[in-house]
């Protein structure tokens, strides 16, 4: 049955169960970041929030916490709870075992196992439930989960830095550092919260990164992001540092003949390449849509870029703005080669500015393009 409709205070707890779902910004992938509050006769008994998959749900452990409690208390969880069996049990079933009195979601859940299932399972044994409170704020912290579900592809993001002059590095390839300190932890926030870090060959050879998170953090470890190198012919040297950096190491690759033992502890993989013996860009995110990654970050060079700025794939551009000049010479951020007319420029959507020091981030937003696939050159 329905429940009545929210308060000022039902609003109150749900924010705060967004806040400890926010905890898990850094840890829950694939999962999606979940908190929970259990009130009883206006005091909060029990709260959660999900840490890792596989480890107890954010119902269930607020449901621990508040013990007896929990007995025709109100649940305020910033997705709806789960109704299937997957590596737990479903949520659901725990909060009927545990006799609450109501159940409020910020959302319902779009994995199509639950879609509904488990409000209407609540329901069903006689619990009052209400749904869409403070639910932007949620779905904000689920953007990859939710398109994933909806979508079968993981949101995608790609990070630039540049200088005023939209320049990204010098003439001689050297980059370091474009951007000031507060700007690169900024980076390291966005690397922690993906699922994969996906760089092309160039960025490998010129920069040679760890493409790893390095965060200061208390409590769950951050868990480190999968790093794909799209590397078409294998040049990749095995003595590169990301190789033997923490975390899983994935080559996309056109080839078929492998001497594995020259990169340890990398997984390589063959995708179908076009005429030239080059990635397609389909491929490869197709791929990546099979993993299931939630939150895909590109760090890349002009030509990974170009292709994905052509392509339309990109939904989030997040570029840092240095106040330097680099000059004419320096590199630019996009190849787009055969752009001669106005009329044929690539249109971005400024959608947020945020200072970071003497930095500006500008997160920008295109809608999705439909073409034939690209190919890439790493």
């Amino acid at each position: 049955m329905a429940g009545p409709p929210p308060t000022r205070e039902d609003a109150a707890y749900m924010a705060r169960a967004i806040e400890l779902a926010r905890r898990g910004l850094y840890t829950t992938d694939p999962n999606p970041r979940v908190g929970c509050v259990i009130v009883r006769e206006g005091r909060i008994v029990g709260e959660g929030w999900h840490q890792r998959a596989g480890e107890p749900h954010a119902e269930v452990i607020a449901l621990r916490a508040a013990g007896s409690a929990a007995a025709g208390a109100d649940v305020y969880v910033s997705l709806e709870p789960c109704s299937h069996h997957g590596k737990t049990p479903p949520c659901s079933q725990a909060l009927i075992q545990a006799n609450v009195r109501r159940v409020v979601a910020a959302m319902e859940d779009p994995n199509p196992k639950v879609a509904g299932s488990g409000l209407r399972q609540l329901r069903e044994a006689g619990i009052q439930t209400a749904c869409d409170l403070l639910r932007p704020e949620a779905e904000a912290l689920n953007p990859g989960f939710c398109q994933r579900m909806r979508r079968g592809k993981p949101l995608v993001r790609s990070k630039l830095a540049m200088s005023l002059d939209g320049r990204t590095a010098m003439a001689s390839g050297e980059s370091r550092w474009i951007t000031g300190a507060q700007a690169r932890r900024d980076v390291h926030r966005l690397r922690a919260r993906s699922s994969a870090i996906v760089t092309g060959t160039g960025t490998v050879l010129a920069d040679d990164p760890q493409l790893t998170a390095r965060l200061e953090t208390s409590g769950t470890a951050v868990h480190q992001p999968v790093r794909v190198i799209l590397d078409s012919r294998l040049r990749i040297p095995p003595g590169a540092r990301l190789i033997d950096a923490p975390g899983r190491t994935v080559i996309l690759t056109v080839q078929t003949r492998l001497q594995r033992e020259n990169w340890p502890g990398c997984e390589i993989v063959t995708l179908p390449g076009d005429a030239h013996g080059r990635l397609v860009l389909e491929a490869v995110l197709a791929w990546l849509a099979e993993q299931e990654f939630n939150e895909v970050l590109f760090e890349a060079g002009p030509t990974l870029n170009g292709a994905l700025l052509q392509a339309g794939w990109v939904d989030e551009w997040i570029v840092y703005l240095a106040p330097v000049v680099l000059g004419d010479a320096a590199r630019g951020l996009f190849h787009l080669p055969g752009l001669s007319r106005m009329a044929d420029r690539p249109a971005l959507e400024l959608h947020a500015t945020h200072q970071l020091g003497q930095d500006l981030r500008l997160t920008l937003r295109a809608p999705s393009r439909q073409g034939p696939p690209s190919p890439i050159h790493p």
